[in-house]
């Protein structure tokens, strides 16, 4: 496949995952936290075995199977859970940010773990991330510590599993590269998901499903945006340009945002978009840290 085409079907990627947190919400408005998560994961398993296809799991690290799994398996619970309990819109799109945290949280990992070599703008960088995600959860007040206080403290469920999620996600990327070996086990994850999510919905009181078109079209679009999101990001990072596609998906935060605020009908203020910005921009100050460091 040429280069400039797996560039574009890796950006496609950004893209549909950037759609998730407002699709996400809306599902869950119909199907329930838990059952809405659980439809959008089996519906995108299926997705993955026509595209991705079934893994051969004999030929997979064992340490890759059982690491790689319970990561993947607890962060996207963390994800789907914490946008599903939010109690708005534009509650779910702050959890949503402070899960965008990982990018950053992974050059950090990576340097710690790796003992990657980095430039000293990573601690600028991740400073800045950080303050980013203390800028939008302060609302209008800017750096407003007990009007953090006060939101966190209104839904902490949703808040301790998005920034959960981010650090399992960083743990994740910078674990799974050492012991994968070149495995992709993403469809085996994917119903792992599933089935787990299911294993919860039968086991605990839910809501009753509330049926309606905007929900169903909901559900679609999030199943082929988390099923082919993934095939589409396998086709960008094996065929197309690594380092185009890494220093956009740093933009998702931007991008995510712009959906969810459509896709929800949510009016985000100025202090949001000065918080998203940083958030992406500290993102940007870590990976670049390490890009100087190699040059």
């Amino acid at each position: 496949m040429p280069q400039k085409k797996a560039t574009l079907i890796g950006l496609l990627a950004i893209l549909l995952w950037s759609a998730i947190v407002g699709l996400i919400k809306n599902v869950s408005e119909g199907f329930g936290a838990v059952g809405g998560a659980a439809l959008i994961y089996s519906a995108s398993a299926i997705m993955l075995i026509f595209t991705v296809g079934l893994p051969k799991l004999r030929t997979f690290p064992r340490s890759y199977l059982i690491i790689g799994s319970v990561l993947f398996v607890c962060y996207e619970l963390c994800l789907s859970l914490s946008l599903g309990f939010t109690h708005s819109g534009r509650q779910a799109i702050e959890v949503g940010m402070v899960n965008y945290l990982w990018p950053s949280l992974t050059i950090v990992f990576a340097v710690i773990v790796n003992r990657q070599k980095t430039h000293p703008l990573i601690v600028p960088g991740l400073l800045l991330a950080v303050a980013g995600i203390c800028r939008v959860l302060g609302g209008d007040q800017g750096f407003s510590f007990s009007e953090i206080a006060h939101n966190v403290m209104d839904n902490p469920l949703s808040y301790g599993l998005a920034l959960s999620g981010a650090v399992i996600w960083a743990v994740y990327c910078v674990v799974t590269k050492k012991i994968a070996n070149g495995s992709n086990g993403i469809t085996l994850f994917f119903i792992l998901t599933a089935l787990t999510l299911w294993l919860k919905f039968l086991l605990s009181p839910q809501p009753p499903f509330v049926l309606s078109p905007e929900v169903c079209i909901s559900l679609a679009l999030a199943a082929m945006a988390m099923g082919f999101g993934y095939a589409a990001w396998n086709v960008g990072i094996l065929h197309g340009n690594v380092t185009i596609l890494a220093a956009a998906s740093y933009f998702i935060p931007i991008i995510s945002s712009i959906l969810a605020a459509f896709i929800l009908r949510s009016h985000l203020t100025v202090a949001f978009w000065q918080g998203t910005a940083m958030v992406s921009l500290g993102s940007l100050m870590c990976w670049w840290s390490t890009r100087v460091q190699q040059a």
